[in-house]
């Protein structure tokens, strides 16, 4: 199935400008373990995932990821948990440029849990990239939301957990990782106009 690109010129605009991408962890790039995962051996990784990031690399964009672990929060998990996690995810996946993750439970109400745009800015700046050079592909509308308020672009890659409303209003979805990748990657090597073609002005 085709990707679906509700929005115009001016994402295509931006999405050539591209020189960052960011990655959801869970259910983007690896499998989520219910409960908030703190053990390296479960991650495994979505099937394609490896060649995805390899792919962004390859095209000589910085890489990242940006996770909330409200986890830590709620007490489920301990910061040196997460931390093995995401270390075993570099292994597998990676080495990332930058890791930017979330403690906080959503009573917090802090800045960096996604949707807020905390985590995008932090990633962006560690990156030395501006937030408008920046793509943040994820499973969930708060990954989309999150890049739209930091102002980056945002990719949807729909799993289990995404909600029919999130997809529809999504303004770019992409139904494989595979898929959301082929959108950077095209619109960076100046292929963005065959993508929009359809857009609306």
């Amino acid at each position: 199935m085709a990707f679906v690109w509700r929005t115009g010129r001016a994402m295509a605009r931006q999405l050539r400008e591209v020189r960052a991408v960011l990655f959801d962890r869970d259910d983007t790039l690896i499998r989520d373990v219910p409960r908030y995962n703190g053990d390296p051996t479960l991650v495994r990784p979505i099937p394609g995932a490896a060649e995805a990031v390899s792919r962004v690399r390859a095209a000589g964009l910085r890489t990242g990821i940006v996770s909330n672990q409200s986890g830590i929060g709620r007490g489920f998990v301990s910061h040196m948990q997460v931390r093995r996690v995401n270390t075993r995810v570099d292994q597998l996946l990676g080495p990332f440029d930058t890791w930017q993750y979330c403690p906080h439970a959503p009573a917090d109400a802090c800045a960096c849990r996604k949707p807020a745009p905390g985590l995008v800015l932090r990633a962006a700046e560690a990156l030395g990239v501006t937030p408008q050079q920046v793509v943040l592909i994820g499973d969930i509308g708060s990954d989309v939301q999150a890049a739209q308020a930091a102002g980056a672009v945002g990719i949807l890659v729909p799993s289990s957990r995404t909600l029919r409303g999130e997809i529809r209003d999504a303004p770019l979805i992409a139904w494989s990782l595979a898929e959301a990748v082929d959108i950077v990657l095209a619109s960076v090597g100046a292929g963005a106009t065959a993508h929009v073609a359809g857009a609306r002005p």
